[in-house]
């Protein structure tokens, strides 16, 4: 650095989702600014409020200290993979006492202090961020001597794994209790709808357990290439032989022929064509197979 230029750093985190990046851009439900609690931090602030007031509205541009925006980043995925966690556990409870999941959900979302998003009982999350956010809280609180706080953030992923194993357990069961040598039709492959990213992907360890286990997987995902879903589950941990995923899985470029003499169609990733499509679907192979929908048998 030339001698006599001064900088400030400042922490200024997105809060971009996947399939939605541009719109989360240009209309954000906030900007958060963090600096030093200086006058040269607090004027290095302003500068940078003033570029983002050419489209943001200035209500929405929270400023704090580093720490703070930092942690609100952090706390912010937290809440919503604890989000995601809890109403997975209350799935597992609704299956054993024969409530239904998503009228309790619509219960529970219509109090104003809850309110609905994120409550639709799933396979889990996914993704670069959830983990490695929540993975950092559990990291954070250890290096603080809050061992508590730790252990609270680390359920969440352990709620988390439990429910992509217990999904995966639930096909099998349904099944007669094997899927060796059945065919399986596996829709959805990236983590989330609108998007190609297949990282942290629970449709990887659904058809990783499935494998293991000897069934045969149809994969279709609309945006996910075939290169990418057998080199995924090419070097997932717990596929033992790379040689199960050449032999066993097959991706298709349509979920008509997916689905086609299969034993089960398992959605793992909420397309809406799959909304559209599965009854189509359903209607014309319906004695051949169940469909497995998120946490549900439908």
């Amino acid at each position: 650095m030339k001698p006599g230029i001064s900088f400030q750093v400042l922490s200024n985190p997105e809060f971009l989702a996947e399939g939605s990046a541009i719109n989360d851009l240009l209309h954000p439900d906030r900007i958060l600014i963090g600096g030093d609690q200086t006058a040269e931090g607090n004027e290095a602030v302003q500068k940078l409020c003033t570029v983002y007031k050419r489209w943001i509205p200035e209500e929405k541009i929270l400023t704090m200290n580093t720490w703070s925006s930092e942690l609100t980043k952090l706390a912010a995925n937290a809440f919503l993979a604890q989000r995601i966690s809890a109403i997975n556990s209350i799935s597992a409870i609704c299956e054993v006492t024969g409530a239904d999941v998503s009228e309790v959900a619509h219960g529970i979302g219509t109090d104003s202090r809850i309110g609905p998003k994120f409550l639709t009982a799933s396979v889990g999350f996914g993704g670069s961020c959830f983990q490695k956010d929540v993975l950092n809280m559990v990291y954070l609180s250890e290096c603080l001597n809050l061992p508590v706080v730790a252990a609270f953030w680390f359920q969440v992923i352990e709620m988390n794994n439990f429910q992509r194993t217990r999904f995966a357990r639930r096909i099998i069961e349904n099944l007669f209790n094997t899927v060796s040598d059945k065919s399986i039709a596996i829709f959805g492959f990236a983590f989330k709808k609108n998007t190609g990213d297949t990282r942290e992907s629970p449709a990887i360890y659904i058809c990783q357990h499935l494998l293991e286990e000897g069934a045969n997987l149809n994969i279709y995902d609309p945006k996910v290439p075939e290169q990418q879903i057998i080199s995924d589950l090419s070097y997932s941990e717990g596929i033992e032989d790379s040689y199960k995923v050449e032999e066993q899985v097959e991706v298709f470029s349509n979920p008509y022929d997916a689905a086609q003499n299969t034993h089960a169609v398992v959605i793992c990733t909420e397309w809406d064509e799959f909304l559209v499509k599965i009854k189509f679907i359903a209607f014309l192979f319906f004695m051949k197979y169940a469909v497995f929908k998120m946490s549900l048998l439908i």
